[in-house]
This record gives structure tokens, sequence and C-alpha cells, in this order.
């Protein structure tokens, strides 16, 4: 039996599908599409792989039998309940592709494998199934991973809004990359990809109608390339961050506790765009502690900064990449901030999420 998926961007031709009834007749999703039986199986092969495209593999066991490549392996596993679903610049199918790619990325790995455990809500439109299950495919598409194995399940509407994923992905870190959290060292230079707040300020802007004046899009991206780049230029990376939740000041905070180090920022040099500056000046929000999903945090030697930014560089994803601090014996565990006055004050871990169900 074969469905015909004629998919456009934002909505799917359901009126064009041949696949069986209980797909075609329910626009929404319904607690029997979790069920396991006919209803599921027909959700899963003819929605989710036609979504997927060849990021999917055929196989549909509870379990996925890999060839193990040379180097040793990492393992990363994410949850996205980002609300709203779609945002400008992307929605939770690419998210998650994306986040949990930059989590093996941050280990030096290469991505190559993804689950996707997908929860769904009684009542979520079946248009916007499709169109998270297209973006999410396609993401890994981009990325060059392939979709090994999952899972869905269907919770009733109180219990849940929308679609809810999990995806775990497994990479390969190449021989003699040692990238931890905990490797920095005084002396080090810290960097960073480029420009901070997009993530949450996009998603900010299609939440409970605030209007900023100007359309901020997320920055999600898959990051393994751009650590390439960095990798390929033989330099000792000591640590890598994806600076998501709690944005960059829960990030470097967390890793000056992790390697012991004191760690001083330069306010000046942390590019900020001026429509996140305003946005975060109307809602009280500090940009350096608003998430983002396609960016990351370097710490490497200073004497290997100069060829590591300039590798970043080259890549579209760190075109501006830049010096915003070092690491120093001083005030070990702690992070301050210069500011373009001159003076120094300390900058702490947010307490908690500022933008809840950012990602």
């Amino acid at each position: 039996m074969s469905g015909g998926t004629a998919m456009s961007g934002n909505d799917l031709d359901f009126e064009g599908w041949t696949c069986p009834l209980p797909l075609r007749d329910t626009p929404t999703v319904v607690l029997g599409h979790g069920g396991g039986g006919a209803m599921s199986a027909d959700l899963v092969e003819h929605l989710f792989l036609p979504a997927f495209g060849s990021a999917a593999r055929a196989e549909l066991g509870d379990a996925a039998v890999l060839p193990r490549p040379g180097g040793r392996l990492a393992l990363s596993t994410d949850t996205f309940v980002v609300k709203p679903m779609f945002f400008p610049g992307g929605n939770i199918g690419d998210l998650a592709v994306n986040g949990t790619v930059n989590d093996l990325a941050m280990a030096g790995a290469h991505p190559l494998y993804l689950s996707t455990a997908f929860v769904l809500a009684e009542g979520t439109p079946m248009t916007d199934v499709g169109r998270v299950a297209t973006a999410l495919g396609k993401a890994a598409e981009r990325a060059g991973v392939q979709l090994v194995t999952g899972d869905t399940k269907v919770v009733d509407h109180d219990s849940g809004d929308g679609v809810y994923i999990n995806t775990t992905g497994v990479g390969v870190v190449p021989d003699g990359v040692d990238i931890r959290p905990d490797r920095a060292r005084p002396g080090d230079v810290v960097l960073l990809s480029g420009p901070i707040g997009l993530h949450g300020i996009a998603v900010m802007s299609v939440r409970d109608g605030i209007d900023f004046g100007t359309r901020v899009e997320s920055d999600t991206a898959s990051l393994h390339e751009l650590v390439a780049e960095m990798i390929a230029t033989g330099a000792d990376i000591h640590v890598l961050r994806d600076p998501t939740r709690g944005g960059v000041s829960a990030t470097i905070n967390e890793l000056a506790r992790a390697s012991g180090v004191g760690i001083e920022l330069i306010d000046r040099a942390i590019p900020v765009p001026g429509e996140v500056r305003d946005a975060c000046g109307l809602l009280g929000l500090d940009p350096l502690q608003v998430a983002n999903e396609g960016k990351l945090l370097a710490i490497v030697p200073a004497d290997a900064a100069d060829a590591v930014v300039a590798a970043m560089r080259r890549h579209r994803l760190g075109a501006q990449a830049c010096v915003i601090g070092h690491c120093t014996v001083e005030h070990p565990q702690v992070v301050t901030l210069r500011t373009g006055l001159g003076a120094t004050r300390v900058l702490d871990a947010p307490i908690g999420e500022q933008l809840p169900r950012i990602c």
C-alpha cells in the first residue's frame, strides 16, 4: 500500500493520500494513534517515514543494529518541549535534530545516528505533525545523520499540548580529540562563534502575542561541520559547549566550576544584535542569559586562538567568530564581566529559566 504525500512547506495534502482510512479520516491526533495497532502503524508508514525522507532507515524494529565505526563512541539524549512548536527560523522538528547533533559535536564527535520519540497530544492537527516531521527529516538529511529507530506515544489533551520530541544521538570521536568541560586552563582564550540571543527572542516574539516591531529568526543549526573545521587546525581544543538554556551566562559559569578556573569576559567583545538588545530591554532580560541554538563557546590555548578563529570564520556558521575573554588563576570558579567603563562585575549564573520551554 502506498501513500502519495504532496508536502509543500507548511501543510500536507491529506486529500491526495491513499493510505488507510483511520489516518486520512482523522485530521487531528486521536488516542488510537498511540495504541500500537493499525492506526499507529499507519501513522508511521504514511506520515513519519515519507516526511523523514532519505534520512530514515526502512527497518522498523524496536532496536537498530548499527556498524561500529573506528574511534570512541559518543552518546547524547535530549527532549524538546518548545512552545510554540513553530517559530521564526524553525520549529521543534529541526530543533530536535540540531540540538542533539550539537551535543555530540561539543564532544568533538561526528554525528552518525539519531533515534526519534514523539509524544503527541490528542487533538493536535495532523498537518502540524506533518510539518514537524518533515522539518526533522530535512534537518537530519542536512546533518548527514540517519534516523534509525523511534517511538510514538499519544496522551490525552489534558496531559500535553502539541508535539514533544526526544532524540538520542550516536557519534564517533576521532582519535586524539579530548574535549571536556573540565579541561580549561589559566591562560586559555574564550571564543564565541557569533551573535547571541536570537533563538530565545525568536521564540518569545511569537509567544503570548508579543510584538518587538522587527522579525528575529532563531539561529538553530547543526554545528558539527564547524567543529570539524576547528579540529582540522590541529589545535588542542580544550572545551566546547553550546550556550542553550541559560545562555552564555549559565554555560560559562558551568565551565568555570567544572575546570576550577576563573573566567573573565569582555562585555563589548560579545556580539549582541541590536534587535535582541532592544527586545531584552523591553522584557527586562539579560541577553547573556537568553538561549541560543546555533552558537558555540570554545576554550583553546592562547597560542592556538588565531588559527581556530580563522578556521571558524571560513565557515558560514562561524563567520562572526571572536575572542570574548580568557581564563585566569584569579577568582577560581567565578566569572567576571569587564564593562565598557572599565569596571568589573561578577557574572552570575541565572537562578532559574528566564524563558521556560525555549527548547
